[in-house]
């Protein structure tokens, strides 16, 4: 996509003036900003909030300068889109630079924001480079995972950073970013979840949100679930029109439903197959018994292991430090496993019962702070500038 047509994509703020903007690239970070946007505008409704993001942040209140939901991409998938994702950094850079917004919020996708980020610091338009706009993030980059310098780096060119997991204010300790643990938003009191357990429901295959991964992980979970041979039904739910033509090609039986999220009806389960992204959260925090599974592009996969250092995949696992998912990764991930595990998670009671236990372990150690939440802590920065 050639600059000019970005160019035209980024309009100029209604109004003429910006108090913030957020970038959100993904699905879930659409959805997190569009919360915190809605508890701004309901305690400042003078606020003028522009945003690259979604349908989400729109509904939101926001003004949608462009939509970028639907281009997220991962590992080598990005190559083909690099001149694409090049003159988009430098156009939202520029935009910021001619609109000077108070502040610009980065949400998650830290292949993007944190260029973006840099990008403003080299232009002189960030407050750290001397400049009108603070630079804030809320969701931290997974740098406890892999490529952990990169602290460092996000401490030259941010001014806060909103973390979601207690333990990443320790991981930023030895630089001068300032972190501050806002909870969880799948925990926040007005969160409304989109998965319950219910030990009489069906069972959900969640192969995850990205064209390239579902492709690869969602036949092997129907495998196993076909494997199982239980009467229960299945229910897969899916992000998007892309996602369900995928799911669609591989020929699914009459008893799995294709669900889309966007239904906004809360699926009660009784079992899990899913990828180790965004709905694995939900699902352990729901308490429902299953497994985590994921298959990357073969180089990606390799790359991953050189710059992964985590004990496990599923963040409910890293944060327990135990496996209250089992995981089966690449070649381990195969239909029968699957089946045998879908056994134990409907007929075990004593799987059944220590799920339900670490799941309110997990929400306990996720629980907002009680003088901290999100909206607060942009208020606080909105009130500094």
């Amino acid at each position: 996509m050639s600059k000019l047509a970005l160019l035209e994509g980024l309009p100029a703020p209604v109004g003429g003036s910006v108090d913030l903007l957020i970038v959100a690239a993904e699905h879930s970070g659409d959805e997190h900003a569009a919360r915190m946007v809605r508890g701004l505008l309901a305690a400042r409704p003078e606020l003028k909030v522009c945003a690259l993001g979604g349908a989400e942040l729109a509904a939101a209140g926001a003004q949608l300068l462009k939509d970028l939901t639907g281009s997220s991409a991962l590992g080598f998938a990005v190559i083909a889109k690099i001149s694409y994702y090049r003159a988009l950094i430098a156009e939202v850079v520029s935009w910021i630079g001619r609109h000077r917004p108070r502040a610009v919020c980065f949400v998650d996708s830290s292949g993007l924001n944190l260029r973006i980020a840099k990008g403003l610091f080299e232009r002189g338009y960030s407050a750290k480079a001397g400049g009108p706009t603070k630079a804030l993030y809320y969701i931290s980059p997974q740098i406890w995972a892999s490529r952990a310098g990169r602290r460092f780096a996000m401490a030259k060119h941010l001014d806060g950073l909103a973390s979601i997991f207690p333990f990443e204010k320790q991981v930023y300790a030895d630089t001068t970013l300032p972190v501050e643990f806002v909870g969880h938003p799948f925990v926040a009191p007005d969160y409304h979840a989109p998965v319950s357990y219910d030990p009489a429901g069906p069972v959900l295959l969640l192969p995850g949100s990205r064209k390239g991964a579902v492709a690869r992980i969602f036949p092997v979970l129907l495998a196993g679930f076909k494997a199982w041979g239980g009467t229960r039904d299945a229910v897969v739910l899916y992000p998007s029109e892309d996602i369900l033509g995928v799911l669609q090609a591989a020929q699914p039986p009459p008893n799995v439903r294709l669900v889309s999220t966007r239904d906004g009806t809360p699926i009660a389960a009784s079992a899990v197959l899913t990828s180790s992204g965004t709905m694995s959260m939900h699902c352990a925090l729901a308490g429902i018994p299953g497994v985590v599974t994921y298959r990357a592009d073969p180089l990606t996969y390799l790359l991953g292991r050189l710059l992964v250092k985590v004990e496990y995949l599923g963040i409910a696992n890293l944060l327990l430090k135990e496996p209250m998912y089992p995981e089966y990764i690449q070649g381990a991930a195969k239909a029968s496993v699957f089946a045998r595990e879908l056994t134990d998670c409907l007929e075990n009671p004593a799987r059944i019962a220590q799920t339900a236990a670490q799941a309110a372990r997990l929400r306990a150690l996720l629980s907002q702070p009680s003088n901290s939440s999100v909206v607060e802590w942009m208020l606080r920065r909105l009130q500094d500038l």
